[in-house]
């Protein structure tokens, strides 16, 4: 069988001829069975995240940037109302560099929407994240089949630096997700170069413009699609004009190029001004260095000064174990092709180009030493075609141990399904802060606290505030002057999210002359900032047994009488 005979069959299909490792698996009749049963289950679980999300996108904060983030879409909106006369977006701090897409859909619709603007931008981050798990999943299935997807799908959505930032993430989510869409399409159009589907040229056009309207990172696509398409002009037979293999290839790409185009400018106003604006902000965006602090192993960085290997490290301690092994054993089936039997060329490739979108821009990082956010924070767009690789890695394993023994495969089966549980329940036990799970490489997140980065947005804020308003309702009792007291609450966060949330008007954001006079102080452990303020400690918001914010009586250090703003 050619390698394009293959790849024909080897498409999440014909899964009677292969299983994603070359291995049969059986009668056709129950290979389609099975395929229908692992098919369901995918459509079941990203159902089931619809649902969560649905009921639980009120319990995630307003993380720091989405203030500034959601003023940038009205600018943005603004200067096209006004005919491009209202300039004011060109002015508004640094955000000229990054493209609106989100912000500008978000406030767009907040205005048919009758919910509260950042409600709305989290549940609509959060089906935005769910697709990103849905392109994981059909990359998957789409190299190795139905049980693939399913393991990719099932990895990805119990990542906590996926799904605890799919809901306030609001840049860095749907870019990675963008991202994801626009290499799974790639994939389909490298299956059938030098003449790919006109509608899956469209969508790729689609998505690229996507994701460089939010970040010009979206840059990587192109040089993914030539990749692609180096990749595959191999597979040519050797009385191929393979020169024209590839300029029919790049000529096809063309149209993408375009859509692509025209999507980023409209979403990224300062990328259309002159034609090499993008590769402007892309060199400009390199050398961001913000006053930005980070932990990493207990010591302190500014963020221009992290060690190069600062972001595979967060990598590697912030994702599940079973995920990194998973897609350690993807690579080392890339390195050693003969590990899969009847793994086709065509097959291989398609893992490399997975492998080439997780490992490009990590490399580029170490060697160019790029700006790195606060952990994972800029990198989350990796964490899909890592997820794709493990599922590739644990299927390839389970239908090798399958194929000598039934017992060994079932125990290994059972093996993973609690690896998945037992983390999909942390997640559970974290909720809402699933972005702070750790793995057990640095303990998990009792041996992570105070020595890696923890709630960098302050996103427990609220349940802070409600265990602040909760004791000064109990200490009302014995106090004459409530409820006409105001109180002075020093916060280690943005006013924003505590203006959002709080509820006793008696409580409001510092307002005296100096910090050190407020009557309470609230504050995350993040970087020891609860440390910033003494007063008796009143309520602690607690994770796992881990303290992740703390709430502090300060009266008693201060004389200073409360008066209103």
């Amino acid at each position: 069988m050619t390698d394009t005979a293959a790849e024909t069959q080897f498409s999440g299909v014909r899964v009677s001829e292969t299983s994603g490792t070359g291995l049969r698996s059986g009668s056709d009749a129950g290979s389609k069975a099975s395929a229908d049963v692992f098919d369901v289950a995918i459509i079941v679980l990203l159902a089931a995240l619809v649902v969560v999300a649905l009921f639980t996108f009120k319990d995630y904060a307003i993380s720091n940037d989405e203030g500034v983030q959601h003023h940038y879409g009205e600018l943005i909106i603004a200067y096209y109302k006004s005919g491009f006369k209202d300039q004011s977006v060109f002015h508004f701090e640094n955000l000229y560099l990054y493209g609106g897409l989100f912000d500008i859909v978000a406030v767009a619709l907040s205005h048919v929407v009758p919910i509260d603007a950042y409600e709305l931008r989290h549940i609509l981050c959060a089906f935005i994240g769910i697709a990103g798990i849905a392109a994981a999943a059909a990359a998957a299935r789409m190299i190795a089949g139905p049980r693939a997807g399913l393991i990719a799908a099932l990895a990805l959505s119990i990542s906590g630096a996926w799904y605890g930032t799919m809901f306030n993430h609001t840049k860095d989510i749907p870019f990675a997700a963008a991202m994801m869409g626009a290499t799974f399409v790639l994939l389909r159009i490298a299956r059938r170069l030098p003449s790919p589907r006109t509608a899956d040229v469209v969508a790729f056009g689609l998505l690229t413009g996507a994701a460089l309207g939010i970040r010009v990172v979206g840059l990587l696509l192109i040089g993914y699609a030539i990749s692609v398409v180096l990749l595959y002009l191999s597979l040519r037979g050797p009385k191929d004009d393979r020169s024209k293999f590839v300029a029919t290839s790049l000529l096809r790409l063309l149209p993408a190029l375009a859509i692509a185009y025209i999507i980023m400018i409209a979403a990224w106003p300062w990328a259309g001004l002159e034609p090499l604006n993008p590769l402007r902000g892309a060199l400009e965006f390199s050398e961001f260095h913000y006053a930005i602090r980070t932990f990493l192993d207990g010591k302190i960085y500014e963020m221009a000064n992290v060690p190069p290997y600062y972001i595979p490290i967060y990598i590697l301690i912030r994702e599940p174990l079973l995920t990194l092994f998973g897609a350690a054993l993807a690579m080392i089936f890339i390195l050693l092709p003969s590990a899969i039997s009847g793994q086709s060329k065509s097959q291989r490739r398609e893992i490399v180009v997975i492998a080439l979108t997780a490992a490009i821009p990590l490399a580029s990082q170490v060697v160019f030493r790029g700006p790195a956010f606060t952990g994972l924070r800029h990198f989350l767009f990796v964490l899909p075609p890592l997820a794709v690789l493990s599922a590739i890695g644990i299927d390839a394993l389970l239908s090798f141990l399958a194929a000598r023994s039934r017992t060994v495969a079932g125990i290994a089966v059972t093996i993973v399904a609690a690896g998945f549980v037992w983390d999909g329940i942390t997640l559970g036990r974290l909720h809402p802060y699933e972005y702070l799970f750790y793995n057990p490489l640095v303990g998990g997140l009792q041996g992570a606290s105070r020595r890696y980065d923890l709630d960098y947005w302050f996103s427990s804020m609220p349940e802070a505030l409600g265990q602040l308003e909760t004791y000064l309702r109990s200490d009302s009792k014995s106090d004459p002057n409530w409820p006409k007291e105001v109180y002075s609450v020093a916060v280690c966060g943005e006013r924003l999210s505590f203006d959002k949330t709080v509820t006793l008007p008696q409580l409001r954001f510092d307002f005296k002359p100096q910090w050190t006079q407020s009557e309470f102080f609230i504050a995350p452990t993040h970087m020891n900032c609860d440390e910033d303020l003494d007063g008796k400690v009143v309520g602690t918001v607690t994770r796992l047994g881990v303290p992740i914010a703390y709430i502090k009586d300060r009266r008693g250090l201060t004389s200073t009488v409360a008066t209103a703003q």
